[in-house]
């Protein structure tokens, strides 16, 4: 049988964006590392990489292969990492409920993981043997556990799971607010407050394993149910006239997508308006498609965040802004204009 007119010209494009998003990705790591007080050149990135992976050895003194080992490239890699899977949770999102201005912390993931993370700076919950990270992921599935039972107590509906969310949400951020007001200190408190504004200082080479290995089963997984979230955007009845059984992908994809949410918010905090921005950006490069749609959100995404954080941690130096303000000043716009497209077309 002939391929369709046009199949091999799209996948040799395809093909070409991936190769210069990924190409793009890696220039921009090896850059971001570079960027800091002290001089540190690509050629040094490369050198210190290449010996720890046991290519070679380093030529650096100890404290500068330390300063990018330790420091500076986990740093990056989580940003690319979080980047990528905020972006892609938010196309799963505005694809499973049919709203382009869904993103990621629709489900009140964010909300709940705050609280968690309070409970524990706080609270003093785990008596010390609980980290913040960990406070953080279990309050980000207790407050998903809600959404899933509210929803499917009133009807399962996707209005149903977007109210349920919006309730979660504003329950753990009352519940946040109080424990800051009623038990925290004014360090606590501002302590607090940067890790809620996203922030990606102190992480660690554990924190870009776990994330970045629930990363890649998260995007098999939505790369497996491709063809299914093309068939959602014609609608829930639409999607099952093509034997799609849509109850069950969309409990899988919702809870696939609050599983990397909670992990990557647990490590980075709440950064927002990347899973809200970036889909429609790759939408405009790919089309719809999400076979090809979510390996370029993914990349954008990445690349996106590891500049963000870049400008975050250097902007204002020594003193530090958190990635969620920078996030934000340049997501707002971009918001507004898909509320004006949204409006311009229904």
């Amino acid at each position: 049988m002939p391929e369709p007119r046009g199949t091999g010209v799209r996948v040799l494009r395809d093909g070409l964006l991936w190769t210069v998003g990924a190409a793009l990705l890696v220039l921009s790591v090896a850059v971001a590392v570079t960027i800091g007080p002290a001089r540190i050149s690509v050629p040094d990135v490369w050198s210190t990489v290449a010996a720890h992976l046991g290519l070679g050895e380093s030529r650096l003194t100890p404290i500068r292969d330390g300063i990018i080992w330790n420091l500076r490239m986990p740093r990056t890699l989580l940003a690319a990492v979080c980047g990528a899977g905020l972006a892609v949770c938010g196309t799963v999102m505005q694809s499973l409920l049919r709203n382009p201005l869904a993103d990621p912390f629709v489900l009140g993931v964010s909300s709940g993981a705050s609280t968690g993370a309070v409970a524990v700076v706080v609270l003093g919950a785990g008596g010390g043997a609980v980290s913040i990270s960990a406070g953080a992921f279990v309050g980000a599935l207790c407050s998903f556990a809600l959404v899933l039972l509210l929803s499917h107590t009133l009807g399962g509906t996707t209005d149903r799971v977007v109210l349920s969310g919006v309730a979660a949400m504003q329950l753990f951020s009352a519940l946040t607010s109080f424990v800051v007001m009623t038990a925290a200190d004014a360090e606590q408190t501002r302590g607090v407050l940067f890790w809620l504004l996203g922030s990606l200082s102190g992480v660690g080479w554990t924190d870009v394993w776990v994330c970045a290995a629930v990363l890649a089963v998260t995007l098999l997984i939505c790369l497996g149910h491709a063809r299914t979230l093309d068939a959602f955007a014609f609608g829930q009845e639409a999607a099952a006239s093509l034997g799609v059984h849509v109850g069950r992908t969309r409990v899988v994809l919702l809870c696939t997508t609050a599983l990397l949410t909670a992990a990557l918010v647990s490590s980075a905090g709440a950064i927002g308006f990347v899973g809200l921005v970036l889909p429609h950006a790759a939408r405009a490069l790919t089309g719809s498609g999400h076979r090809r749609l979510l390996p370029v959100t993914a990349l954008a995404g990445a690349v996106f965040l590891v500049w963000v954080d870049t400008l975050a941690r250097t902007v204002l130096d020594p003193q530090e802004v958190p990635v969620g303000v920078v996030t934000a000043l340049i997501g707002v716009p971009a918001f507004v204009l898909v509320l004006y497209r949204t409006r311009r077309n229904p």
